[in-house]
């Protein structure tokens, strides 16, 4: 029964998601909905001290980057930096590569460390003026999104600093550059698989005759009165984040140590914080607030006067984002703690084989609980010393471990109810009826990819 409860509250989530109904309503009610079936009298200890205190946690985590994101991603687009960088892209690639250009941007961006909800923000002023350009339909647009910024780059290609592929190194006690074969390996498949289906679904609707489309929600609006500039000056901001984010995660630990605190008046309360926690999230706001800073020096007179109007914009965009996903964090923690979760977690360690295992039990968790290091996390925390014995068993060094819990994490826990689904979809104007789709293919091409890297693993050896 309880197995059943926790089903019910994931494929209830999921199918209101679906439909378009809020997240930010129903995530709290299909969670305390699973615990009033669970145990009526923890429901109000639950919701305030599990739910909430996991959905704050990520407001207080997140927020900034969302909200520094939104308006990075506004000023590109009030600059009119996206229209230089597509024309620029048009003409290098032409028009047919549009999607090939759009993935390109995502994984540079990504890989070079910025969050993948930020890349979001900045990638769709500018896909959405080269899809409208070059005539393909909008609602690809998130499915391309999701192969340049949640796949291989966020937990495939050894070295990205994506928490995904951090989380393991803590337990493996191995680098961000384990496996590198096998990284490698699995992100060409993902990239070209990927790429084959899309542009597949390109030629499918110009076969149709179908366009961009009209009527639209959150349309870029691209101002013809603005002056283009060099797609060299447009690209720096992207540039300033990426690099800037890459030299602040290197400094930031050396500057506070393993323990980062102040005290602002002499004998007043001392505010200190885990430096390794915090450390990525610093880096990622100061390396916004440089290309925040960038845009402007560089197309102050195009925002000088629309600046009010597009910031308003961009925080109405970014509080809809950042709670709808922080209310799918805590629906997760909900159903993590349910007895429910265990018969799952249980079922899962009878797989015989160390990395199917390993794989299933990851990408599960994350389907479940609609967040790759979420699931990622609760998989080892509770099952490392058992996968780490497994492997030891049948001579499975720890690095291929690492590479398929990684790969393995961002393989189905973009399920509907997912906040970066949401947060894309909600970005870009898009519902889950017109666009899930496409996003799920990328889903199901990610988590063959983690098979297929198993099954090159063991015909060769190759890690």
């Amino acid at each position: 029964m309880s197995f059943l409860v926790c089903l019910a509250a994931l494929f209830f989530l999921m199918f209101v998601a679906y439909r378009g109904f809020s997240v930010i309503l129903f995530a709290p009610i299909a969670a305390i909905g699973a615990v009033l079936l669970t145990d009526p009298g923890a429901v109000p200890v639950v919701f305030s001290g599990l739910f909430m205190e996991k959905m704050v946690g990520f407001i207080k985590l997140y927020f900034p980057v969302f909200l520094l994101g939104a308006v990075f991603g506004k000023l590109i687009e009030l600059t009119g930096f996206s229209r230089s960088i597509v024309a620029a892209v048009v003409h290098l690639f032409g028009p047919s590569r549009a999607i090939l250009s759009i993935v390109l941007v995502g994984a540079l961006l990504t890989y070079g460390g910025v969050s993948l909800f930020v890349v979001v923000f900045a990638i769709y002023p500018f896909g959405a003026e080269m899809f409208r350009q070059v005539g393909i339909p909008k609602r690809l647009l998130p499915g391309v999104i999701a192969l340049g910024a949640f796949s291989f780059t966020m937990d495939s290609l050894p070295g990205t600093p994506q928490i995904q592929n951090i989380i393991p190194t803590t337990f493996f006690k191995t680098t961000a550059y384990a496996a590198p074969i096998l990284g490698i390996v699995g992100s060409l498949f993902i990239l070209a698989v990927g790429l084959s289906y899309l542009e597949f679904r390109r030629m499918q609707a110009k076969r149709r005759g179908e366009g961009y489309g009209v009527d639209h929600q959150n349309e870029v609006v691209m101002d013809d009165s603005v002056p283009t500039v060099s797609p060299f000056i447009a690209l720096l901001p992207l540039v300033v984040v990426g690099v800037a984010n890459l030299i602040f995660a290197s400094l930031i630990p050396g500057w506070f140590g393993e323990t980062a605190s102040a005290t602002l008046v002499p004998g007043s309360h001392e505010v200190s914080l885990p430096t390794n926690s915090w450390a990525a999230i610093w880096a990622v706001e100061a390396a916004l607030i440089l290309g925040i800073f960038t845009v402007t020096a560089f197309g102050f007179k195009a925002i000088a006067g629309k600046f009010a109007g597009g910031s308003k914009d961009a925080v109405a965009g970014a509080l809809l984002a950042g709670v709808n996903t922080a209310s799918e964090y805590g629906f997760g923690a909900v159903i993590a703690a349910l007895p429910g979760f265990l018969v799952i977690k249980n079922a899962l360690t009878a797989i015989p084989n160390p990395l199917i295992n390993e794989a299933i039990t990851v990408t599960t968790l994350a389907g479940v609980t609609g967040s790759a290091s979420g699931g990622l996390s609760i998989a080892l925390g509770a099952m490392a010393d058992q996968f780490i014995a497994s492997a030891q068993a049948h001579g499975i060094p720890l690095e291929v471990m690492h590479r398929v819990a990684s790969m393995a994490s961002g393989g189905m826990d973009t399920l509907p109810h997912n906040g970066a689904v949401i947060t894309l979809l909600a970005v870009t104007g898009l519902t889950h009826r017109q666009s899930y789709g496409d996003i799920f293919a990328i889903t199901a091409i990610k988590t063959t990819a983690v098979f297929f890297v198993i099954g090159f693993y063991y015909l060769t050896g190759l890690y």
